[in-house]
């Protein structure tokens, strides 16, 4: 199966030019498309050139001074309609245009509201050979890890401006680990940006412009749920550093989900060019409203292969409310375990349903053991929408705000029956907030939950602690071998059952700090120096 590949562009590659030729009609032999077009261009002439001549002799009881000014008229109308054919294609009459605006006023104005994105970050890559008297012994590489020399890395991506006072969308991975951000214009002013918050789950990202610039143009969100198949999409970016470069395609699919990006996928799927460094760039509809964030291309070569998937405008902003207002993503959350309901399920379980899904497991202490949901619960419908499958439930649950009241309808001992729950909070540890990443070690440390259990693959034998789920690189806990996983179960000879017993055991972090924590089930005590 082809890879999906992100669409940032990184100055560690090697940068190529790949042309590529589509075609949309077939052309007579020896013939390009455009000369095809103009013979279409001449029948339509031609067709009005005979209608003139018909014209010309259809009425006999008009005086012939009289009829020879009609039919000059008639003869400058016909042509003017022709020459109007043959100066619009005939897709793009049927465009969803604003009124006096042509499809070049659309792609302008989307290009002023489309940035650059520049960033420097550091990689650390493992070293392949021995080292030492230990050469490749696994056992010392368990518990110290191996040495990880650092290199400077510059990539490439886009965003969105939407709002006038410097808020820009991008992806998450166009931005993540960057030491600094620089952002260019579409006039070419440069300027930094800082991190307003990420979400990896859904690669989405908000930044916020910094330093000297007048009141900005930014774009509109349209409703990507009234998308159709079929409709004409702009895709606007910067490919390989080339700025402000405008693509064009439809509609190949909505609801894109199990592709293997990102956990959280309802993806709108294009065939508009996407490339590296298209990546946080705009999808936009034809009246120049934003209905998705450019995010991966599905190719077996890394380049445009006709797949490109954008995240929806509707889950874009949801998400971007969340970061601007909480500085992280605040999910809703029902705590049952779901598959998708299939054939030989529905028969298994008596169901006459089509589509829905299966609860397979209720969590305890969870909305949905509160609401009184079963295990073998088919959920075929939430608040009246039909529940296609698995991943769009999911999605739409996430995206409900805690404490939401949704109604579902599902079937239960062969009898359908509503019912409604209370919605939560998911403890979701990948959604940060850019905050003080415990600034003077340098590593950011959560309690321990279960989400955490499934992201690091903890160990059940490791009841509490505050898990490392960030280590800034260079600092004193990256010196220290500290790594996003580890289980601080120590700190300064004190137990540790969560972050704030961890802040109160380090204090103010100005000596050395003795911790012990939890590395791939074995523990290990570690010096931040």
């Amino acid at each position: 199966m082809p890879a999906a590949g992100r669409c940032h562009g990184s100055f560690m590659r090697r940068s190529g030019m790949v042309g590529c030729r589509q075609g949309v009609a077939r052309a007579p032999m020896g013939c390009g498309p455009w000369c095809w077009r103009r013979g279409l261009g001449v029948t339509v002439l031609a067709v009005a050139m005979s209608g003139l001549v018909a014209g010309c002799s259809a009425d006999r009881s008009v005086p012939a001074e009289e009829s020879t000014r009609a039919a000059g008229a008639s003869s400058a109308e016909r042509v003017m309609r022709a020459s109007s054919l043959l100066a619009t294609p005939a897709w793009a009459q049927s465009l969803d245009l604003p009124e006096g605006s042509s499809l070049s006023d659309v792609a302008e104005e989307a290009v002023e509201r489309v940035v650059n994105i520049s960033t420097n970050r550091l990689v650390r890559a493992r070293q392949p050979q021995a080292r030492g008297p230990f050469g490749n012994d696994p056992l010392f590489d368990h518990f110290f890890g191996r040495p990880m020399p650092e290199r400077r890395e510059r990539s490439l991506g886009s965003g969105v401006i939407v709002s006038a006072d410097g808020l820009v969308l991008t992806n998450n991975h166009v931005v993540q680990d960057a030491e600094e951000i620089r952002v260019t214009l579409s006039d070419g002013t440069p300027l930094t940006a800082e991190v307003v918050g990420t979400d990896p789950p859904s690669d989405l990202a908000v930044l916020r412009l910094q330093g000297e610039f007048e009141e900005l143009p930014w774009m509109v969100f349209g409703d990507s749920d009234r998308l159709r198949l079929g409709e004409v999409v702009l895709a606007v970016g910067n490919p390989f550093g080339l700025d402000g470069t405008v693509t064009m395609g439809i509609v190949s699919a909505k609801g894109r989900s199990n592709v293997g990006i990102v956990d959280y996928e309802d993806f709108i799927q294009t065939d508009a060019s996407i490339n590296p460094g298209n990546s946080g760039g705009a999808l936009i509809n034809m009246r120049g409203e934003l209905v998705g964030i450019n995010t991966a291309i599905l190719s077996r070569s890394g380049g445009y292969q006709g797949i490109g998937f954008a995240i929806p405008s509707r889950m874009a902003q949801s998400l971007m409310q969340s970061l601007v207002d909480h500085g992280r993503v605040v999910r809703g959350y029902l705590g049952v375990a779901i598959q998708d309901l299939d054939e030989a399920l529905a028969r298994a379980l008596d169901v006459d349903a089509r589509q829905g899904v299966v609860i397979a497991g209720v969590e305890p202490d969870t909305p949905a053991q509160a609401a009184g949901l079963r295990e073998g619960d088919v959920v075929i419908a939430m608040d009246g929408q039909p529940v296609s499958g698995a991943s769009p439930f999911r999605n739409q649950i996430a995206l409900a705000p805690a404490g939401t009241v949704v109604e579902l309808t599902l079937i239960r001992d062969g009898r359908e029956q509503t019912v409604p729950v209370t919605l939560g909070e998911r403890e979701d540890p990948a959604s940060a907030a850019v905050e003080p990443v415990a600034d003077a070690l340098g590593l950011r440390v959560e309690s321990l939950t279960s989400q955490h259990r499934e992201r690091f693959r903890i160990t059940p034998r490791v009841e509490a602690g505050a898990v490392v789920v960030e280590v800034l690189p260079g600092s004193r806990a990256a010196r220290a071998g500290l790594r996003p996983g580890d289980v601080v179960i120590e700190a300064n000879r004190r137990p540790v059952r969560g972050v704030d017993a961890f802040h109160a055991a380090v204090g103010d972090a100005r000596g050395q700090v003795l911790v012990r924590v939890v590395r791939g089930g074995a523990a290990l005590f570690a010096v931040i120096p």
